[in-house]
């Protein structure tokens, strides 16, 4: 099990770890200040951080010496001819390329824009391939003014394969390292759009998506208006029932079974709170047909604690979770989600989790 974390939070990064069964802050950087991303390369031990000033935009940090110390570089940004001239609100998640791939980022941004950097963040260019998709038209923002991208997923056996989720735009995937791109999600519905384009595909908001490592053609879904899985690597999709509430942000997929994912339910729209205010977090392990929901350590009564699309996390084995929550409460589990521990009750609200 891994006995370290990080935690982007609204005022700063931390970095938990483990000590037997006690987890416990170990460092504190950004204070004051929100960290949107944060990503552990593990290809070559590299810390990256993103970071939202208020006045001063997105900044990007990197740091070489675990933390030590960190050097800030020159964030992704739309260039001046972008259509549109966007001005980039901030970077909404940070992944790696593949292991033959050295130095290669991928960032997805708001505005809904996807930067790539093949030399450690050093220097970022707009996948002008998917920015100029005839399909942005349709896309529009959720929670926020204009879409975003939140899920970027390099395909494990061959890294040139990228796909996307973004909110509201659909799901996309590209063959060729980003320079075409392919409109997928047959079978997603939208019940917000008028009932003839509630199929539309490039209008639907996938609010995270999660792969199968071992099973990458599985894919699972929260999307606003449910839970979908896919078999074929998003190009269709199909509607998941559950006994209760489907709506939520976040989503971890077992790294190494197709058949189980992980979900934290709550009343959708207008409230996006537990019901009852009793938490819980749900879990499949026969691809959907049947959920348990595991309550163990987790607040039940007057629990107003929302998980944000990438305050999931699993680790490699899928028996270790963590989870963090919109009013800065911190878990973790060690038996694949059915019992959890809290770690502290008292943090900023949370952005983001990685185990590491």
């Amino acid at each position: 099990m891994n006995d370290r974390m990080l935690v982007a939070t609204r005022k700063g990064l931390l970095t938990l770890v483990r000590k037997g069964r006690t987890w416990g802050i170990a460092r504190t950087d950004f204070p004051g200040v929100p960290v949107t991303a944060a990503l552990l390369d593990a290809r070559d031990a590299t810390l990256y951080a993103m970071l939202k000033h208020g006045h001063f935009g997105a900044k990007l940090h990197r740091s070489n010496d675990d933390g030590a110390t960190w050097t800030e570089l020159a964030a992704p940004a739309f260039p001046a001819d972008a259509a549109g001239s966007p001005t980039l609100f901030q970077i909404w998640t940070l992944e790696a390329g593949g292991a033959d791939q050295p130095g290669r980022l991928w960032a997805g941004a708001l505005p809904a824009g996807l930067f790539c950097s093949d030399d450690r963040g050093e220097h970022w260019e707009l996948v002008s391939a998917l920015w100029n998709v005839p399909e942005r038209e349709k896309w529009f923002g959720g929670g926020y003014d204009d879409a975003g991208i939140h899920t970027i997923s390099p395909d494990p056996r061959d890294a040139s394969k990228v796909f996307v989720a973004i909110s509201c735009g659909g799901v996309w995937d590209s063959n060729d390292s980003g320079k075409s791109w392919a409109l997928r999600g047959d079978g997603l519905i939208a019940a917000y759009m008028p009932p003839e384009q509630a199929g539309v595909r490039e209008s639907q908001d996938p609010h995270r998506v999660a792969r199968c490592h071992a099973a990458p053609d599985t894919m699972w879904m929260q999307h606003h208006c449910g839970i979908f899985r896919s078999t074929d690597t998003g190009a269709t999709w199909a509607q998941l029932k559950l006994p209760g509430d489907d709506f939520g942000f976040a989503v971890a997929a077992h790294p190494k079974d197709p058949l189980t994912a992980w979900f934290v339910p709550a009343i959708k729209d207008e409230l996006r709170v537990p019901r009852d205010g009793a938490f819980a977090v749900t879990r499949t392990s026969d691809g959907g047909k049947t959920w348990q929901t595991f309550r163990d350590g987790l607040p039940q009564r007057e629990a107003f604690d929302l998980v944000y699309r990438h305050g999931l996390d699993v680790d490699a084995s899928g028996t270790q979770l963590a989870m963090g929550s919109t009013t800065g409460s911190l878990w973790v589990s060690e038996n694949a989600g059915e019992g959890w521990q809290l770690v502290n009750a008292h943090l900023p609200p949370i952005y983001a989790v990685r185990l590491v």
